[in-house]
């Protein structure tokens, strides 16, 4: 996975009545755009430390959701 600053981050719920969470990339802390980023959650504004898995999507500034 690589992001850049400004990037989105689309997190798929887990489980189910668990919601999708978007964040924005803050900073990227890793190499050449890899993980860990600094993000905020479009949801409730809160910033965090994060190391997405496998159920996580970037999504670049003007790209389509596809959905």
């Amino acid at each position: 996975m690589r992001a850049n600053v400004g990037d989105k981050l689309l997190v798929h719920g887990r489980t189910v009545g668990q919601h999708d969470r978007t964040a924005q990339v803050l900073q990227v802390l890793g190499e050449n755009g890899d993980p860990p980023y600094r993000v905020k959650f479009d949801d409730d504004g809160h910033e965090a430390l994060m190391s997405p898995g496998p159920d996580t999507v970037v999504r670049h500034p003007g790209e389509s959701s596809g959905r």
